[in-house]
């Protein structure tokens, strides 16, 4: 059959094919983070050496992101879809079988670009697929495996890396990804309107995007492990990124056939819905990685624990996405929009009212009510941002939306660890001054520290020295859970704060949007 004139087939066929290999390539952005100690080990390298596996597939997965709809139409979406998955999927054969660290960092690389058009692609199959009035519950079946595969991530790295070895996060994609390349063969076809462009190539515009999307990430990942601009190596790729950035956009701007279409943004809701999309990346990915290092550096979680302990954030997802689309197409998406960005808000400030003493009931509730906050978010805003957008637009309209979802999500993780490191100190400091040999509190504190040292079996000396140092720690654990739950507070208020923004975008037409528009 050709793919000109594409047989018919179920859009829900259509939607398990091309999300069984956006999932394994969500999953992979946080499946491995568990694993780089035993990666290290393996592999005779530092953790910080072995930190590149992560950094090396989030800079090529950045760089290909908004390439995607370029190269879906110089070579067919099929077959870049085609390639992608049989890429990663090889990849990530190669991964598990990578004898050193450096062999295991090119093919994170591969496994990277290969997988970067995955989103993006998915996206845009699914937008089309579906009439406009169903296109809700598409968004709701991509969003979950978009906001649930991150959660599940570390869960999965870590049985796998105890119950077999780290090579087995790897080799756990090899199955889905057959399964992938079968379906997509078989029940994906380019729509007859997307056209091959063998138009001029923009070579200056994809030099200029590699530089400056791949400065950038190598920038947030390694910013706070570099303690950022006081090394001349953050320096000096910030310096890159902004000047590579900035030369991309006015390129983009004049050339005839820019790799990076950026006139799309002059679509009002589209361009608000990219930055409020990239605001919520900011916010999942960043508590996503301050709750578990909560867990278990101050509520003494084992790491296999605290991963199932953020379970209750994709099972909210889980439940509500199936909602969220059935509903988004017969209420004002904005609404729904606004109860997600109100309700995410609270969540937030709850999370940031928990304590020392915290149980997992008290984490459970709030992150089971923000997952389905969450899918009141995604659903809506791609609805939303993507109702106006052309469907021969839509491949690069799709590859910006992820790509700043993803951008986001860098900065988020960026910024959360930096403010709470930075604010701990801080806090620390602000504590021991209230702490003083001569105040009858901390006496009583310490003379208790002391007596059960010596209970223990220790002489008076060694009891002494142990009650200063379990005093101190004392004060860093608090000092350290109000950096946690401040900085929980202030995504919270982040959230509050895009309420008025919605305001800017326009209410979808009924029946409109880029299956109507044509």
């Amino acid at each position: 059959m050709s793919d000109a004139a594409p047989r018919y087939v179920n859009p829900w066929i259509i939607a398990l094919s091309v999300m069984f290999g956006t999932f394994m390539e969500v999953l992979d952005t946080t499946v491995v983070n568990v694993s780089l100690p035993h990666i290290a080990g393996s592999l005779s390298s530092t953790i910080d050496e072995a930190t590149w596996a992560l950094t090396s597939y989030l800079v090529a997965n950045a760089i290909i992101l908004p390439m995607t709809g370029w190269l879906a139409s110089v070579f067919g979406r099929k077959r870049l879809l085609m390639f992608s998955v049989v890429g990663f999927t090889v990849a990530s054969f190669l991964c598990g079988l990578a004898p050193t660290l450096g062999s295991l960092i090119l093919f994170r690389v591969i496994q990277g670009a290969t997988g970067g058009a995955l989103q993006p692609l998915s996206q845009a199959v699914l937008l089309e697929a579906f009439p406009p009035h169903e296109r809700g519950k598409a968004m709701g079946f991509w969003a979950l495996g978009i906001v649930v595969a991150p959660i599940l991530g570390p869960v999965l790295g870590g049985w796998l890396t105890d119950a077999y070895s780290w090579r087995w996060v790897f080799y756990i994609n090899i199955p889905i990804g057959i399964i992938s390349i079968v379906m997509t063969k078989m029940f994906i076809f380019d729509p007859p309107y997307l056209k091959r462009d063998t138009a001029r190539i923009d070579y200056w515009g994809i030099g200029l995007l590699v530089v400056g999307m791949g400065a950038l990430q190598i920038v947030l990942d390694k910013g706070q492990q570099e303690d950022w601009f006081s090394s001349t190596f953050i320096v000096g790729f910030a310096v890159v990124s902004a000047l590579g950035l900035a030369a991309l956009i006015v390129r983009e701007m004049v050339a005839e056939h820019p790799i990076v279409d950026l006139r799309v943004f002059r679509e009002r809701s589209y361009a608000v819905g990219v930055f409020l999309m990239s605001v919520v990346g900011f916010v999942l990915y960043g508590s996503l990685v301050l709750l578990p290092i909560m867990m278990q550096t101050l509520l003494g979680y084992p790491a296999l624990q605290a991963g199932i302990a953020l379970a209750p954030r994709g099972l909210g997802s889980f439940l509500m996405m199936p909602i969220t689309g059935l509903i988004v197409g017969r209420v004002d998406p904005r609404k729904l929009l606004a109860c997600g960005l109100a309700v995410g808000g609270i969540t937030l400030f709850w999370l940031g009212r928990i304590n020392l003493n915290a149980g997992y009931w008290d984490l459970f509730w709030p992150q089971l009510i923000q997952g389905a906050a969450l899918s009141l978010l995604f659903v809506p805003l791609t609805t939303v941002a993507m109702a106006a957008i052309p469907r021969e637009r839509m491949g690069n309209a799709t590859s910006l939306f992820n790509l700043m979802r993803n951008i986001g999500g860098s900065v988020g993780i960026a910024a959360a660890g930096t403010m709470v490191a930075r604010h701990q100190q801080s806090m620390t400091a602000l504590f021991g001054t209230n702490i003083s040999a001569l105040d009858p509190e901390t006496q009583s504190v310490f003379a208790q520290l002391r007596a059960g040292f010596i209970a223990a079996g220790a002489d008076a000396v060694t009891a002494t020295n142990r009650a200063y140092g379990a005093l101190f720690g004392m004060l860093q654990q608090q000092a350290a859970m109000v950096s946690f739950v401040t900085m929980f507070e202030l995504m919270g208020l982040l959230f509050l704060l895009m309420l008025p923004l919605l305001f800017l975008m326009k209410r979808p037409r009924a029946g409109a949007g880029p299956m109507a528009a044509h």
